[in-house]
């Protein structure tokens, strides 16, 4: 269970993570500044197990992995949208971060609702109002790229020849 960050639509890129801070990639870092310029408090109170709201188009803009990795080493657990913007969505698999849409979630949850979610099986469960919401499930093949801490540390732990030839 988390804490719900609501954003608005069309959050960019830039706007999760400003270009100047990404001459580094070390998640920490990066995590220091996410959102620094539309919720500048968001990095210093987000608790792990948190969960940013967004709307339609989320993490639209640049296709650098840096603000992906922002939001997943600031603790957040993952990111409910209406929709991502693909090469984001792509990114946050690969990065091992939990993305789920769902319009009639962001639309029922506020900014500091309690949240639960399980990208198993897409349910998303509003705490803080006992509504329930159905998102499409993350495929089994994506769960464990997401458990596994991304699509690097998947390979790592499987032989490449048995996922090309199972």
């Amino acid at each position: 269970m988390g804490r719900a960050w609501k954003f608005g639509d069309h959050v960019s890129t830039d706007e999760i993570i400003p270009g100047r801070f990404n001459i580094t990639t070390d998640p920490q870092e990066l995590a220091k500044h996410v959102f620094c310029e539309v919720r500048p408090e968001y990095a210093e109170r987000v608790r792990p197990g948190d969960i940013v709201v967004g709307g339609q188009n989320f993490g639209c803009g640049s296709s650098r992995e840096h603000a992906v990795i922002a939001i997943r080493n600031s603790g957040a657990q993952c990111i409910i949208a209406a929709s991502f913007a693909r090469i984001f969505f792509r990114n946050a698999i690969n990065i091992g971060l939990p993305v789920l849409e769902c319009p009639e979630a962001v639309a029922g949850i506020h900014d500091g609702d309690e949240v639960e979610v399980n990208p198993a099986t897409g349910v998303i469960y509003h705490v803080t109002t006992g509504k329930m919401f159905q998102a499409r499930p993350l495929p089994p093949f994506v769960l464990k790229i997401v458990s596994a801490g991304g699509i690097v540390n998947f390979l790592r732990e499987h032989d490449l020849e048995e996922l090309m030839h199972p």
